[in-house]
């Protein structure tokens, strides 16, 4: 193999080792700012099964506004693939919000997909929104519980 493509794929693979160390230690008390820019282009593009947003600066303000009412949200990353810069991870998100689930930690598994150069351009995430919202909010979670319910029957 060529020296400059080991070079390319070392490169590849800490930027991968840092945005995981990223969501590993985000938290209200300390964004990771300065690792949230080495991983992030400025002209980031994020979508998940809530948002869209457009730039580094505006997630970053999303990321103040969402961690700001956890008091937990821990990442445990499982498998990924990497290919043409591109890679997919999995993992499982576990979070508390006084508001939801009586405060008590909510576990849900999803994915990153992530398109990448120097820095991350590119990241949606795929996960279940009722397992991660919907299902803990009072009064709509009993009603989507029964929903469920009444669908594994039919």
């Amino acid at each position: 193999m060529p020296l400059s493509k080991k070079h390319d794929d070392v490169k590849i693979l800490l930027l991968i080792e840092s945005f995981k160390t990223l969501y590993r230690a985000m938290c209200a008390e300390d964004l990771q700012e300065e690792l949230l820019v080495e991983v992030y282009d400025e002209n980031l593009l994020f979508q998940d099964s809530f948002h869209k947003i457009e730039s580094r600066g505006a997630f970053l303000d999303y990321c103040t506004a969402l961690y700001e009412n956890l008091t937990l949200c821990d990442f445990d990353f499982h498998d990924q693939w990497i290919n043409d810069g591109q890679a997919m991870l999995t993992w499982t998100m576990t979070y508390s919000h006084p508001k939801l689930n009586r405060g008590k930690p909510i576990s849900v598994q999803g994915t990153s997909h992530i398109r990448f150069t120097d820095k991350v351009y590119f990241h949606q995430d795929y996960f279940d929104g009722g397992a991660l919202l919907y299902e803990h909010v009072p009064v709509l979670g009993s009603i989507i519980q029964q929903l469920k319910k009444r669908m594994a029957y039919n």
